[in-house]
């Protein structure tokens, strides 16, 4: 509807993984590479593993993968592990262009074994990439594990790629699936784009799409990261959105306002600020220790522990004393105002005394 008021060839900000539209930030480039030595390396033993959050491009990252591969690498994705048992590895099965429906898992491991065997023996790798991996249940995973017991030489004879959201991790984790992380050689998470990348993004999907006017002023890329989260997928559907709802305002170019207006149009709310990592020492193996609390002592001895300490540290003996010297203060008002208090009333009893014998006199 927008292509032609905005001078596009085509829709820049589509949620389908066409390839034309591929951009590839730092961390994916990293990520394509590690998948591409993963199946093509040497020595390599068959499981990788690949997580991200939900939008991060995943997906996407596996199609460029399957379409850059040597044509000789026999490659299945599954996208479908929510079935269970024998129905999984018929699906495998299926996939790979097997026409038998097995009816024991013992037949599917006779014949899954004796294909890779074969393809083996003409030189050619089997590559089988399980996505949406979140979802497998522990027997599954089980099953996946007994894969990579398919060896010759030494050297696996499928390679293995677990796809999936980050909560896939904390699955691999569980004591039921120690004997399958352990056969984990590699692994990799893909994070979101910082700001400069999501401008990146943005500009390299409006070119693809036919304009090099960027479209969207600074602050609206801001937001567009903002309330995105730095997410491929989110920046589509709120950059998608807002051009829409430029065309019907009649605005050539997108401002901040149209992208909190689409924020809250898409029920898209600005996540909390992410939480910086640990601090890792040089060797890697362990998080900074915490700076040591001092110990209470003698004044010497808490200046020269605190010494180094920040300011806001060095304050606090102030304020704790504070209350002390006002209280002290305090005590001696009251002695002051007593003295004050008794040379009145002494010069009153002078005066009293003058008076009367003044009076006396005069009688």
């Amino acid at each position: 509807m927008y292509q032609s008021y905005y001078g596009l060839n085509a829709l820049p900000f589509q949620i389908s993984t066409d390839p034309t539209f591929l951009w590839l930030g730092e961390k994916h480039r990293e990520a394509i590479s590690m998948l591409r030595y993963g199946i093509q390396g040497d020595g390599h033993t068959g499981l990788l593993l690949l997580t991200g959050d939900v939008g991060t491009g995943k997906t996407t990252l596996i199609n460029a993968l399957f379409k850059s591969l040597d044509k000789r690498i026999i490659r299945v994705a599954v996208t479908n592990p929510s079935l269970e048992g024998l129905d999984f590895l018929n699906y495998i099965a299926a996939a790979f262009g097997s026409k038998k429906e097995f009816t024991s898992k013992h037949r599917f491991l006779i014949s899954f074994e004796r294909f890779l065997q074969n393809a083996n023996a003409k030189n050619r790798k089997v590559l089988l990439v399980v996505d949406e991996a979140q979802l497998l249940s522990d027997t599954l995973l089980e099953e996946i594990r007994l894969f990579s017991n398919m060896e010759k030489d030494g050297q696996s004879l499928i390679h293995t790629f677990l796809v999936g959201q980050n909560e896939l991790r904390g699955t691999l984790n569980r004591p039921a699936n120690r004997a399958l992380t352990q056969r984990i050689t590699l692994n990799y998470n893909i994070d979101a784009l910082v700001y400069e990348e999501t401008d990146e993004y943005i500009r390299y999907r409006l070119q693809v799409a036919g304009t090099s006017d960027t479209l969207f002023d600074p602050e609206a890329v801001q937001q567009i990261h903002r309330f995105s989260d730095g997410l491929p997928r989110k920046i589509n559907i709120i950059c998608d959105h807002a051009l829409l709802t430029g065309y019907v305002k009649n605005l050539k170019r997108i401002n901040a306002g149209i992208i909190r207006e689409c924020a809250r149009e898409l029920a898209i709310t600005a996540p909390p600020e992410r939480r910086r990592a640990p601090v890792v020492q040089a060797n890697g193996d362990q998080p900074a220790p915490p700076e040591p609390v001092p110990e209470m002592g003698t004044p010497s001895e808490t200046e020269s522990k605190t010494g180094n300490q920040s300011p806001v540290r060095a304050d606090k003996p102030k304020r704790d004393l504070a209350p002390h010297q006002n209280h002290i203060a305090a005590e001696k008002i009251p002695k002051k105002r007593n003295k004050k208090k008794l040379v009145i009333i002494a010069a009153a009893i002078v005066g009293v005394l003058v008076a009367a014998g003044a009076y006396l006199m005069l009688r």
